[in-house]
């Protein structure tokens, strides 16, 4: 093992490359026995309110990340629900240790409880792995758990998933080709060789099966070899096959010195056969603990006996569901059960307690050192900041996960040409319309009308286009929580990242727009003018994206979402200046006029056409137009004309020009900013988004229940 400058553990793996099912256990010295862990849990208790509550970032229900609507055990009697009643037992590394029982029994509750997803003054009871407490950044560095959903990103091959799963957890000074030499042994570790070039896919694309997805799910949180394995429901939706292969692949790992502890709701036979220890659970209670082969004497003893050719775990289970249709539910099995565990550590001979207190008498840290020193690849966790307590918070430095982040999002994204074509389509579609309409306008009042139509209505357009990036962070939360979960990356890195993967897209949209319309529409100042046009439409994507961006964290559904963006951005319309003037709106209404996105784009872009004062847009007659003189033949409009020049004591002639841009400009009230503070305040507002972005995930995607 070489150590890096910094203090992380750099194992060599080199080894590991060329296979062995263990992966990194192929470094560790046969001869040496496995690192003792040992997971204690004593009388975990946890109550939660009865009724629901919505928070800013909801996750699905399998996920179970946090709620407002959660509550300590103390809350009044009456208002609450136990899903943990004084749960306690012991798993160790080398075991799988499987928490069993029917839905509401509280068992996914006790592995969040395990993994440090419920928040430490919500729960009562204590945990601790040798000895220890066990919470916080240590928790965070040496665990992983995994999700009941395979939350993977699509158009990713396996190897790509798993390698950007390593640029995340191993540490920067590990060299990229030993990166590729983990990824290659986890492969070969969880029987994906074979479909390490395969998508992963979705409805639309084909890609692998259900149980080497889950495979995959379960690879890209074990990527950096922890200590302590989590697992909510690993066999939920698989065929018997697929089950029976991961729960394999779970005791493989367990094997090479890990603590793997995982619900499952009804094993088949040849799956409780490689289970070391099980838990049943009823309504939050303990009504079984110890192994497989002890299920037949427990339930013997208390007066259920399981039948020689029946599953010992769906008997125990159809048994605990029909004393929960009792009032008192399961308790007598509970009770039972008490009684079972008192008279077991009576009858033993003490040596089981004694192997686990020696099991547990070395240190976390030391252990942690250990571990590492053997080639378990902790992310950055080396020797000395493991002896110190001082466990880094991430692997990699913030640009690096910006990098890696950015790296995956283009990959996949690239592999779905189809999204960028249909943005370019609608783009240019509107554009086209737009250009159709307005083709060519003159430079007359009714010019100057429809320019101002055809810039509401392109600005607007900008706005509506980008509410297509609503979908994005929605169907990327899952990944997103679920990575950040045990610090992967920072949620600054995702915001950074996310802004950078979405601005390239934009400049190509903003210039096709610009170049479908610019000309047709007969604007005018030339390059100056038209690269203006390009920025400004540039800024106004970057402001919509951002807003819908940050909309898509606080409204996490799709329809939903939609309709607030439309709402919102018709205001914004209504208030930018082009149905009502700035000194027209009413004094409790104009803070909203400067909160409007449209009115900063739609006033620069009024200011950029309209700024030369020497060009006309009405001349003699013209300026009857749109009045009851107008109507009126062009003798009569001559002879008025006529008047109104002696009258006002001057020449006014056919040719004479009555209203220039800037007449325009001070009719339409667009010059109380100018039109690059425009273009600055509307930069200014995607910045300003993507922060508010930013917050919203740091509150509201907080990965535990309270």
């Amino acid at each position: 093992m070489t150590m890096a400058n910094s203090g992380q553990a750099v194992v060599d793996i080199d080894e590991a490359a060329a296979g062995g099912e263990g992966g990194g256990q192929a470094m560790r010295s046969p001869a040496l026995p496995p690192v003792p862990y040992v997971l204690n849990f004593t009388d975990l208790s946890y109550s939660v309110k009865k009724s629901g509550g919505l928070g800013c970032l909801p996750s699905r229900p399998s996920n179970r990340l946090a709620s407002s609507a959660d509550l300590p055990a103390a809350s009044p009697a009456g208002t609450t629900k136990t899903l943990l009643d004084g749960i306690s037992g012991e798993a160790r590394d080398g075991e799988l240790f499987a928490v069993m029982g029917a839905s509401g029994s509280g068992k996914s509750t006790l592995v969040d409880a395990l993994a440090g997803r419920i928040a430490r003054d919500s729960l009562r009871g204590g945990v601790t792995l040798n000895g220890e407490p066990l919470h916080g950044r240590r928790l965070r560095a040496i665990s992983a758990y995994v999700m009941q959903d395979d939350l993977l990103y699509p158009m990713l091959t396996v190897r790509e998933t798993l390698l950007f799963a390593a640029e995340f957890r191993l540490p920067r000074a590990l060299s990229p080709e030993r990166k590729l030499a983990r990824v290659d042994a986890l492969l070969d570790q969880l029987g994906l060789s074979r479909a390490a070039d395969t998508i992963i896919g979705d409805e639309a694309h084909r890609g692998v099966s259900g149980g080497e997805r889950r495979r995959v799910s379960i690879g890209t949180d074990i990527i950096h070899d922890p200590i302590l394995l989590f697992l909510d429901e690993p066999t939920s939706g698989l065929d018997s096959a697929s089950a029976f292969m991961v729960v394999q692949v779970l005791r493989r790992i367990a094997q090479s010195g890990s603590v793997v502890i995982m619900t499952i709701h009804q094993p088949s036979a040849r799956i409780l056969g490689i289970l070391d220890r099980l838990l049943l659970l009823s309504r939050g209670r303990t009504v079984y603990a110890g192994t497989p082969a002890g299920l037949k004497p427990f339930f013997g003893e208390f007066g259920a006996p399981i039948p020689d050719n029946e599953n010992p775990a769906e008997f125990a289970l159809d048994t605990i569901r029909e004393y929960e249709r009792q009032p008192d539910g399961a308790a007598a099995l509970a009770d039972f059960n008490a009684k079972w565990q008192n008279n077991s550590s009576s009858a033993s001979t003490g040596k089981d307690n004694k192997e686990s207190k020696l099991m547990s008498t070395m240190p976390l840290e030391l252990a942690i050192a250990e571990s590492v020193s053997r080639g378990k690849l902790v992310a950055g966790s080396g020797s000395g900041s493991a002896v110190s307590g001082s466990v880094p918070t991430f692997a990699n430095p913030p640009w690096t996960e910006v990098w890696v982040l950015i790296k995956r999002s283009f990959t996949n994204t690239a592999r779905m040409p189809e999204l960028f074509a249909m943005r370019l389509g609608t783009i240019m579609v509107t554009g086209f319309i737009l250009a159709t309409i307005f083709w060519r306008l003159d430079d007359s009042p009714k010019g100057v009308q429809e320019r101002l139509g055809f810039f509401a209505m392109a600005m607007s357009t900008m706005f509506y286009v980008c509410a297509d990036a609503l979908p994005v962070f929605v169907q990327e939360r899952h990944i997103y929580l679920r990575e950040t979960a045990h610090n992967a990356y920072r949620r600054i890195s995702y915001v950074l990242a996310n802004a950078a993967v979405s601005f390239p897209p934009l400049v190509l949209l903003s210039l096709a727009f610009a170049v479908t319309t610019f000309w047709s529409v007969g604007l005018a100042g030339g390059g100056s003018s038209f690269l203006f046009f390009v920025v400004i439409i540039l800024a106004s994507f970057w402001a919509g994206s951002g807003f819908v961006t940050f909309l898509s964290a606080v409204v996490p559904h799709v329809m939903l979402g939609y309709t607030v963006v439309v709402a919102i951005l018709a205001y914004f319309l209504l208030f930018s200046g082009f149905f009502i003037n700035r000194d027209r709106i009413p004094d409790y209404w104009i803070w909203f006029h400067y909160l409007s996105l449209v009115k900063y784009p739609y006033q620069a872009v009024l200011q950029n056409e309209f700024r030369d004062a020497t060009r006309c847009f009405s001349r003699g007659i013209e300026m009857f137009d749109g009045t009851p003189v107008g109507r009126m033949s062009e003798a009569v409009k001559l002879k008025v004309l006529d008047a109104i020049s002696r009258t006002l004591g001057t020449n006014m002639t056919v040719n004479t020009c009555v209203s220039t841009g800037a007449d325009v400009l001070a009719q339409q009230a667009v010059m109380d900013i100018g039109k690059w503070n425009c273009l600055l305040i509307t930069v200014a507002w995607g910045f300003f988004f993507r922060a508010l972005f930013y917050v919203v995930l740091l509150v509201g995607s907080k990965n535990k229940r309270k």
